[in-house]
């Protein structure tokens, strides 16, 4: 890139990334909402995981329907109103979720249906803008370092992942040492005002000088194959959803493991299917993206579910026997974990001497951690129990300095990474255990960056079509922790547990397995691309 698109991304990104710290403190508050609901509204750990279903579900149908739009058209209809417009419509549409969800809890006759509701309307919202924001980021610059710019704009989400869980704490349970009770209009108030800040960042996008009109000329293609399969692959979806209470308790298992093959099974039949024939499969022709949609899916079940299972996790007694308004703590350690990992692969975007980046590569996330520490301590949580969590953060300093910016490199160490963790954490109880959990969040920290920029490389014409497929397959976090959660439900019909474990504590082996995948899909995709002539490990490696 000249120096027209440096200055372009110097005064746009920080203007680009305002949005990304409103996703992050949403989506991570669902870690300290779900314990709390499945209290008042009498759920099973199934059910309460319905929460994440309605969010995370409403980002494929979102992009779904975007997609279905562009195609009827014949016009990607992103690309003709803009990347901005399009955020600034997102934003519009999070506005009435949030304030809808104020105003439902207000009443005296809130219930879970209605909370969900809202949920998908605010998520909606974010599809829209996540789909808009992850190729505006990479356009801003040299697309061969756009990793680099989602880990920045990933490091502010990651700053609303950490206040996140600790303002809804406060919202919900206040003081931690009273004794008052949660009730659902205490959060009222917190959407009110992050209704009043969507209307704000809108108005701010509007009027800001800073954010170019960006759009990527593309002639949207036939693609009836991809459409067919999307439209499929929403059915079990659908039913998890919507229908879900027609099914038994027993039933649910197979209700949530069918759903996962179901969409799982249709995602490699593409991948198999387009490589025979191209024609009719748009973006999904190129493997690279087919395994992309793939990772992302899987990557965003395993980070989703950690944390959102974890309230059940630390009620075990071997665990503590937690009560909800002293998870906070953990929920936010967790989400600032993936702060810690965004914050140190934000340092790549800076032009800094290589001497100083490595520096920095230490400095950040020891200070990050105390951030974390900080804001934990001013939200009353005693924190001298998660000083030893240093120890994970120097093992997250060591993979960034072996990985040396290497974006498949860094995906299969910390797949690696995370597999190990998730196998201690299987093995211990205890802090162990919990701890080996959570740096969960450290593994997944930069994985999101490395698979979006490795899946969408060489597609040309097909980029935006590709970023949406991938955008929807965020439908993982709405699949992924049901099923840990069906698995968590096995304690009430079997307290004796598995292998000397509650089944609660088992469940864990689903992200074990996740990251398991994670590891091998970051070796295949590296391989796909170098056959195809890309070498993004080579390239960054030379261009830092």
């Amino acid at each position: 890139m000249g120096n027209s698109s440096q200055a372009i991304s110097k005064g746009a990104l920080p203007t680009l990334v305002t949005v990304f710290f409103f996703w992050g403190f949403v989506a991570a508050s669902n870690g300290i909402f779900i314990p709390f609901c499945k209290t008042h509204f009498n759920l099973d750990q199934f059910q309460s995981q319905l929460i994440d279903t309605s969010f995370y579900g409403a980002y494929f149908f979102g992009s779904l329907l975007l997609y279905l739009f562009s195609t009827i058209s014949g016009v990607d209809i992103l690309n003709r109103i803009g990347y901005k417009n399009g955020i600034i419509l997102g934003l519009s549409m999070s506005v009435i979720g949030a304030v809808s969800l104020a105003f439902i809890a207000s009443g005296d006759h809130a219930t879970f249906g209605m909370v969900l509701a809202c949920f998908f309307i605010i998520a909606l919202g974010f599809s829209l803008q996540q789909t808009a924001a992850q190729p505006f980021a990479i356009a801003l610059g040299n697309p061969a370092t756009g990793a680099h710019r989602l880990n920045f704009a990933g490091g502010v989400n990651s700053l609303g992942t950490l206040l996140g869980p600790l303002a809804v704490s406060y919202v919900l349970f206040g003081d931690l040492n009273n004794d008052g009770n949660a009730t659902i209009q205490s959060i009222r108030t917190l959407y009110l005002i992050l209704g009043g800040l969507f209307f704000l960042v809108a108005i701010f996008f509007l009027t800001s000088k800073k954010l170019p009109t960006i759009r990527l000329e593309e002639h949207v293609e036939n693609s009836s194959k991809a459409m067919s399969l999307l439209f499929l692959i929403a059915v079990p979806t659908i039913v998890l959803l919507f229908f879900n209470t027609m099914f038994g308790e027993n039933e649910k298992v197979y209700l949530v493991l069918g759903s996962l093959v179901v969409i799982l099974g249709l995602l490699f039949y593409a991948l198999i299917a387009a490589q025979k024939n191209p024609k009719g499969w748009g973006a999904m022709q190129y493997p690279q993206l087919v395994l992309g949609m793939i990772a992302i899916f899987i990557y965003v079940g395993m980070e989703v579910t950690v944390q959102s299972n974890m309230g059940a996790l630390l009620r075990q007694p071997e665990f503590g026997g937690l009560d909800a308004k002293f998870i906070s703590q953990f929920i936010s350690l967790y989400w600032g974990s993936l702060m810690i990992g965004r914050w140190t692969g934000a340092v790549a975007v800076f032009n800094l001497k290589k001497s100083t980046k490595q520096l920095l590569t230490v400095i950040v996330p020891l200070l990050a951690f105390g951030i974390i520490l900080l804001v934990n301590h001013l939200r009353g949580n005693d924190v001298s129990n998660l000083y030893v969590y240093i120890i994970c953060v120097c093992f997250l300093i060591l993979a960034f300095f072996y990985a040396n910016e290497r974006p498949a490199r860094m995906l299969f160490t910390m797949a690696a990474f995370g597999t190990l963790a998730m196998l201690i954490g299987l093995l211990t109880t205890g802090q162990v255990s919990t701890f080996a959990f959570i740096s969960g969040g450290l593994c997944c920290s930069v994985m999101w960056p490395c698979i979006f920029a490795l899946a969408i490389a060489g597609l040309g014409k097909y980029t935006s079509q590709g970023s949406a497929f991938l955008i929807m397959m965020i439908l993982g976090g709405a699949i992924i922790p049901p099923m840990q959660g069906v698995i968590c439900d096995f304690d009430k019909v079997h307290p004796e547990g598995i292998a000397g474990l509650s089944y609660t504590h088992f469940s864990y082996v689903l992200p074990l397995l996740c990251f398991a995948y994670m590891a091998w899909h970051a070796l295949r995709t590296k391989k796909i691309l170098k056959d195809q002539g890309m070498d993004f490990d080579q390239q960054l490696a030379a261009g830092h």
